[in-house]
């Protein structure tokens, strides 16, 4: 167990060229998680007792409002941590996490972990800029989400996806529906946003699919509003 929890640690970028002493004291307080796709793994309003890393599958964060209205905060795959914010902080988590395929996780508890980092401040300044960089996300979503138009951000959330597959024939990361909830619209306008880059010549859709044919248009059109 214990090989593979080191296994799992070496994927997980916020822990990326550390010795094996430092990944031994990690391997030594992570626990390995399983979720099937649809589970939950904690709610917003539950204390926050627990950080994760993806070790494979995907992740969504996201909040619900009384309606029943979901906001998509985020969708984390193979390689990336999450709710270190409550944890650090002793608070409750401001959000809820969901499964959205089968995934492997390791989980670090808040108490031991905080020792841990107090034990290595080079971890601790990993840590540090990993919470800067997810800051960095956030203000960007925002921005997004309140300055441009949906196809705008469709365009961006394309270029993000071309970046992170490395190519040009895309395959959606998540359902419609799910996409919309995450760009801040919802699936009828994400669907008119689809029909109006095909129809400028930008992308090809067939079924969950998408061809970028110009990567250059689209990213004109991301920038726009900026």
């Amino acid at each position: 167990m214990e090989k593979d929890k080191l296994s799992a640690l070496a994927v997980i970028k916020l822990f990326e060229g550390l010795p094996k002493a430092q990944l031994t004291s990690l391997a030594d307080i992570a626990l390995l998680k399983r979720a099937k796709a649809g589970d939950t793994l904690f709610e917003a309003g539950q204390p926050g007792t627990h950080f994760y890393a993806v070790v494979s599958g995907k992740v969504r964060v996201y909040r619900a409002a009384p309606s029943g209205k979901e906001q998509i905060l985020h969708v984390f795959g193979a390689g990336e941590a999450f709710a270190e914010v409550p944890v650090f902080e002793g608070k409750t988590y401001p959000a809820s996490a969901q499964a959205l395929e089968d995934s492997l996780m390791l989980s670090f508890p808040r108490k031991e972990f905080v020792e841990v980092l107090r034990r290595d401040p080079e971890l601790a300044l990993g840590v540090m800029a990993l919470l800067s960089a997810r800051l960095r996300a956030f203000v960007g979503q925002i921005a997004q989400l309140s300055l441009k138009e949906v196809p705008e951000r469709l365009a961006g959330y394309l270029l993000l996806l071309r970046a992170s597959q490395n190519r040009d024939d895309l395959t959606l990361d998540l359902p419609k529906g799910q996409i919309a909830s995450y760009l801040g619209t919802i699936p009828e306008t994400l669907s008119r946003a689809l029909k109006k880059l095909t129809d400028q010549g930008l992308i090809e859709i067939s079924g969950n699919r998408v061809a970028v044919l110009d990567p250059e248009g689209l990213a004109k059109l991301a920038e726009a509003g900026r």
